[in-house]
C-alpha cells in the first residue's frame, strides 16, 4: 500500500480524503461546470461515495494516490489533485485535478502539483507524468504548459462521453532527477 502523505505548500495542505469529505466531493464532481471536461460524476451523495472507496483502492492496491487541495489558513477544500493508473515497472502514473469553480484562475492547481510531482519523484519514484486531456479544456491545458509538460499527439474519437465521440490530447513531463 502506498503511505498516506500530507504535502504542505506555501498556501495549500494536501491531505488524503476521508469519509467527512463526501459532501465536498459531491459538491465538485457534481457540478456542471467542474465536470464538463472530468471523466467522472455523480448525481447523489450516495453515489459519490464510490469515489471515496475508488480513492482507498487505488492507494491501497500501490496504483495510485490522490490529495484532498485544502487552504492552509482556513482547511477549506478547494479541489483534488492525484495520480491513478500507475504503474510502478514503467515509472509512470496519470495526474489529474479538478477545483470547484470560485478557486479557478488563482494558481492553485500550479502550486498543489509542484508539490504532489516533488512527491511523485522522490518517494513513489516515477519518472514520467502523462496526463489526458479533453480537446476542448483549454484551462487544462495552459495549466499543463505552466507545469513544464509536453504535448505528445491526440487520440481521435477514442472514448464515448454523453453518446458522443470525444478527443483526448496526451501530455506528458519527464521528473525524475
Amino acid at each position: 500500500m502506498i503511505a498516506s502523505a500530507t504535502l504542505y505548500t506555501d498556501r495549500f495542505l494536501l491531505r488524503q480524503f476521508c469519509a467527512n469529505d463526501l459532501p465536498f466531493i459531491f459538491n465538485g464532481l457534481s457540478n456542471p461546470d467542474v465536470i464538463r471536461y472530468y471523466g467522472v460524476n455523480y448525481s447523489t451523495l450516495d453515489e459519490t461515495n464510490d469515489q471515496l472507496i475508488w480513492f482507498n483502492e487505488i492507494q491501497e492496491n500501490e496504483t495510485g494516490i490522490w490529495w484532498a487541495i485544502c487552504d492552509k489558513s482556513t482547511l477549506n477544500l478547494l479541489g483534488a489533485i492525484g495520480f491513478n493508473d500507475l504503474k510502478k515497472t514503467e515509472q509512470e502514473a496519470e495526474i489529474g485535478f479538478w477545483l470547484l469553480p470560485e478557486y479557478w484562475g488563482l494558481g492553485i492547481i500550479k502550486e498543489a502539483a509542484s508539490a504532489v510531482l516533488g512527491y511523485a519523484s522522490k518517494v513513489l519514484n516515477l519518472a514520467t507524468i502523462v496526463a489526458l486531456v479533453e480537446t476542448e479544456n483549454n484551462n487544462s491545458k495552459k495549466i499543463l504548459k505552466k507545469l513544464d509538460f509536453i504535448y505528445q499527439k491526440t487520440l481521435w474519437n477514442c472514448e464515448i462521453k454523453h453518446d458522443n465521440p470525444i478527443s483526448l490530447e496526451v501530455y506528458e513531463k519527464k521528473i525524475s532527477e
